[in-house]
Formats: C-alpha cells, sequence, structure tokens
C-alpha cells in the first residue's frame, strides 16, 4: 500500500490546484473561443470582448501560482463575487435554482473559489519547504511546469476551436443586400423586411427590442419601450399591436395606423427558411426537440441573416408560455427566453406572404 510521507502530503495542494484551477481555466477558453465565432464574429472589436472571461480567470490564476497566499485570498474573494453575480443574473433571468442548474455553473464559479483555499495552503506549505532549505529547480520548464499547465492546456482548447470554426467563418457568403427580400423553399414563400424598423430595429440602450416591446409598439402612445406593460404581450397582441402590423408595403415606413401587411415569422417558418450558401438546409422543427433536424447545417448568411449585425437569434411569434417566446439560432438551435428580455443577440424580421 502506497503511503504518502509528510513531504509528499505538503506538496498535495500545490499538485492537486494546478488540476482543479486548470477546469475552469479551460472551460473559460473554450465557451470565450466559441461565443467569439459564433455569437460576435463581423461585429468589430468587441468580438474579441468574449475572451474577457478566460484572461481574467488565466490572471487570477498565475498571480496565485506566483503568489499563492495574495492569490488565493483574491480568488476567493473575485471567486465569490463572480458566484453571487452569475447567480442573480440567471434568477433574474427566469432560471429556477436546481441541482442541475448548480452543476452546469459550479466549475466556472464555486470551484473557481475554491481553489483559492489550496492556493493558501500551498502558500504555507511553500514557505516550509523553503525554511527547510528547499530550492527551485535549475531547469526553466521544471520551475515554470504549473504555469505551463494552466496556461497551455486552455490554449490548445482555443486553438482547437479556431481551427474547428475557421472553415465556417471563412465561407461565411454576405451579399450586402438588406433589401426586402423574396426567399423561397421548403414549403415556404415570404418576402422578408429590408433594413429599417422591421429588421432588427437597434434601440436606444445599445441591444434589440424584446418581444414585448415588438407586440406592445401600438398600444397608446405609438412607439417602443413598453416592455413591462400590463404583464406579458400574447401572441393575439402582437397581431394586433405588433410592430409588424404598423409598417407600410415598403417595408421602411412606420404609419400612424396598422395597416396589417407585415407580420410575425413563425418558427417553423424561421426554420424552414434557414441555408447555406445560397441553398436551403431542409430544416424542419418537430415542435419540441432543441434543435431543427436540417439536410445542411445552415449559417449566418444572406438573404435571411445579416453577418456584420450581433443578432443571431431571431425571435418567433411562436410562445413557449404566457411568459416566454421562442426564438431560432442561425444554426437550427430552437430556445425560449422571457418575453421581456431584450438584448444585442436577439434580433427580429418582419414578413408578408
Amino acid at each position: 500500500m502506497l503511503r504518502l510521507t509528510r513531504p509528499d502530503k505538503a506538496q498535495l495542494p500545490g499538485l492537486l490546484v494546478v488540476f482543479l484551477v486548470t477546469i475552469p481555466v479551460a472551460l473559460w477558453a473554450f465557451w470565450g473561443a466559441a461565443e467569439m465565432f459564433f455569437e460576435g464574429w463581423g461585429t468589430g472589436l468587441t468580438t474579441f470582448a468574449y475572451l474577457i472571461p478566460f484572461a481574467l480567470s488565466l490572471l487570477l490564476a498565475l498571480v496565485a501560482l506566483r503568489w499563492p497566499r495574495f492569490g488565493g485570498w483574491l480568488i476567493i474573494v473575485a471567486g465569490t463575487v463572480f458566484t453571487v453575480w452569475v447567480f442573480n443574473l440567471q434568477m433574474g433571468r427566469g432560471a429556477a435554482f436546481s441541482w442541475q442548474f448548480l452543476l452546469s455553473w459550479f466549475p466556472v464559479t464555486i470551484l473557481l473559489a475554491l481553489t483559492g483555499i489550496l492556493f493558501i495552503l500551498e502558500g504555507r506549505y511553500r514557505r516550509s519547504r523553503q525554511a527547510a532549505g528547499w530550492r527551485p529547480p535549475a531547469s526553466w520548464v521544471r520551475r515554470h511546469w504549473q504555469s505551463l499547465v494552466v496556461a497551455g492546456l486552455p490554449t490548445i482548447v482555443v486553438l482547437g476551436v479556431v481551427l474547428y470554426w475557421l472553415p465556417t467563418i471563412l465561407t461565411r457568403q454576405d451579399d450586402g443586400d438588406r433589401s426586402a427580400r423574396l426567399i423561397e423553399g421548403n414549403g415556404v414563400s415570404l418576402v422578408w423586411a429590408p433594413a429599417g424598423p422591421g429588421w432588427n430595429w437597434k434601440q436606444d440602450f445599445g441591444g434589440y427590442p424584446s418581444w414585448n416591446s415588438i407586440a406592445f409598439y401600438g398600444v397608446e402612445p405609438i412607439g417602443m419601450g413598453k416592455n413591462e406593460l400590463d404583464g406579458f404581450a400574447t401572441v393575439e397582441d402582437m397581431a394586433v399591436t405588433g410592430l409588424c402590423s404598423y409598417l407600410a408595403e415598403d417595408g421602411v415606413t412606420l404609419l400612424p395606423e396598422p395597416a396589417y401587411i407585415w407580420r410575425f415569422p413563425t418558427v417553423d417558418e424561421i426554420v424552414r427558411t434557414l441555408a447555406l450558401h445560397g441553398e436551403n438546409a431542409g430544416c424542419t422543427w418537430d415542435g419540441t426537440d432543441r434543435w431543427a433536424e436540417c439536410l445542411l447545417r445552415p449559417d449566418k448568411e444572406t438573404p435571411l441573416w445579416a453577418s456584420n449585425q450581433e443578432p443571431v437569434y431571431m425571435w418567433a411569434l411562436d410562445e413557449a408560455n404566457s411568459e416566454d417566446a421562442y426564438y431560432v439560432s442561425y444554426q437550427g438551435a430552437i430556445g425560449s427566453q422571457p418575453k421581456n428580455w431584450g438584448n444585442p443577440r436577439h434580433g427580429f424580421r418582419c414578413v408578408h406572404d
């Protein structure tokens, strides 16, 4: 039976913390790189903002490796504050606290904070080892192997994500045409609104309107910003007072009275219109799955999407329940969000038959 001597036990916190702290750093590296391409690509320097969590977590880890006691306390404080902030944010968005919720966030929140305790122990044991005459190895690699692991593995993750996404990014097509487009195929024939109030109308707060704001547009006083008016909007509200109903035939002029020429598209219509390189992707949705079934993997391309704009999700008419509405991503993922939630990634586009 293998037994650890006292010096071996004293090295355990340092060995264990290298493995544990690499987990959240690598996960943030994966998330940041993947979201940089999926959500952020084509939107300028803000694309690289997705790498900030990776950079900060890596910086905290490297500081703690160099100064374990100081870095350990820094990680505990930063990790705790971040955990509280994330949990409050997700609860505010309607997430239910559950074991699944806790476990999904644990590696990048609570685990990161807990590694701070191991760093503090490592700092104490490191002082004891140095007092006993221990000196760092002469080899640079052996002396810095912990930093190489913590920084190297996440960097490999980033490179892997880059290699995965590059073929998609380099072959993405955008004809630059932002006019009204007739898109036919897969059982759907619709005219999609041109650039203007009927397509990704950006609001003063820097994002795009919520489902509620779009549906309540025609409620007096006419205009956007009535996000919380009388609770949550309904499909009937979207049809009667929705923004699309007030568009003139040209798709860019907003009328004082509803014309009912344009309307909001359904999940099925958006899904069936998804395309790749000008060819319909052959997507269908069974009404329950999180992903549409497609013959081709669709991409963020014209004529349906604007590749240089932030939205990667498109609000749909369908309701998941009284408080949530469905959206469709350019890759065919279907999800739902609270109707009163607007952000830079959820756009919309009116249609007419």
